[in-house]
């Protein structure tokens, strides 16, 4: 019997991954932190996290404790926390796996604390600067000031704020955040510092301070958009054209007809649509490449197939690949001819892809 040829191939550079990690650790003196949510952002956390670990990332974040401890294996002796914090009845699975929450809110301080009772257990602390959606309020703080027992008997390791917008280094907030962060910190003079995500890395040395959590860029996201990409490229998508059809001037394409031919057009369709994470909101907008041509996506992109007009490339034809991911149209153009981030694109990923991985770690 042959082999299932795959309609749809993303492919996934885990050494471009490490060298993103590397990169971005030799950008200040602090550690460097991995954040492997949402499966590593949709690549695949069961085969980054020993990479990373090879590569000498000794600390790691995750969003759930499920996610934290899938991967727990993989990083021994690492920092694992858990950026949710932790609910009520985890926290001897926080233990068991020596996992540490990010305590969130007074409530869970007290739960974690009066779970380890006279042991104190390690922890994070996030405090919020300005996200108004996670962590301790400024009032929690006041609070804590005046009754330090709201916040006594923790082996806070880090306090941790999220900014709001690292991305854009001239918005004021990113100053108000760091001046908040660091009165709100005199609290906890024994913790280390953490402000910093991809974006906030490239703000100074007062946003890496101890601990920089880095995500989005160690898969090729850019951090400094509006500038060039210092990431390199991890992630490639190409899919296989099915059938071309002729369509003749004035026939259209897809659900509701959307597109309609001006001149005679070459139509490819391919087996990738919003069901593979492809999403819908790319109708009539992205853009694949063929040989360096670009090539427009026209119609709706429906569940399983799209269409791209391959009438500029004559010689595309059944069974070569369009390049909808790659180094010249990466996934934050994608995101931009979607309306939305790269972090979007990158973690709707479908499941239907064969995933190739290049450089994975032989051993931990």
């Amino acid at each position: 019997m042959g082999e299932v040829v795959p309609a749809a191939v993303l492919d996934i550079d885990l050494d471009a991954v490490a060298q993103n990690w590397r990169f971005l650790a030799g950008m200040h003196g602090g550690a460097t932190a991995a954040v492997l949510k949402a499966d590593a952002y949709g690549t695949g956390a069961a085969l980054v996290a020993p990479k990373l670990f090879a590569a000498g990332c000794r600390h790691f974040f995750t969003a759930h404790l499920s996610e934290a401890v899938a991967i727990r294996h993989l990083v021994p002796g690492a920092m694992l926390a858990v950026l949710h914090g932790v609910l009520p009845g985890e926290e001897r699975l926080f233990a068991e796996h020596d996992i540490w929450p990010v305590l969130c809110s007074l409530e869970e301080a007290s739960r974690w604390r009066a779970f380890g009772q006279s042991k104190q257990l390690p922890a994070l602390l996030h405090v919020d600067t300005g996200m108004a959606r996670s962590g301790l309020s400024p009032r929690d703080i006041a609070a804590a000031r005046d009754e330090p027992y709201l916040l006594g008997g923790l082996d806070l390791r880090y306090v941790m704020t999220h900014l709001v917008s690292a991305e854009a280094p001239g918005d004021l907030i990113n100053a108000v955040q760091e001046k908040r962060f660091y009165e709100m910190k005199t609290l906890f003079p024994a913790a280390g510092a953490s402000l910093a995500n991809s974006a906030g890395m490239f703000l100074g040395e007062k946003f890496t301070a101890d601990l920089a959590r880095p995500g989005a860029a160690l898969f090729g996201i850019n951090p400094t958009p509006g500038r060039p990409n210092p990431m390199r490229p991890v992630v490639r998508l190409t899919a296989r054209i099915l059938q071309i059809r002729h369509v003749a001037p004035g026939e259209s394409v897809g659900y509701n007809g959307t597109w309609t031919a001006e001149k005679p057009s070459r139509i490819a369709t391919v087996a990738v649509g919003y069901a593979d994470g492809f999403l819908r909101s790319l109708s009539n907008r992205a853009t694949a490449r063929f040989d360096g041509i670009k090539i427009p996506l026209v119609g709706r992109v429906s569940m399983d197939l799209t269409t791209y007009d391959v009438t500029d490339a004559p010689q595309a034809k059944p069974g070569d690949s369009l390049e909808l991911i790659g180094p010249g149209h990466d996934a934050d153009d994608l995101a931009v001819e979607a309306g939305t981030n790269g972090y979007e694109i990158l973690t709707s990923l479908g499941r239907r892809y064969q995933r190739r991985y290049f450089g994975a770690a032989l051993s931990v």
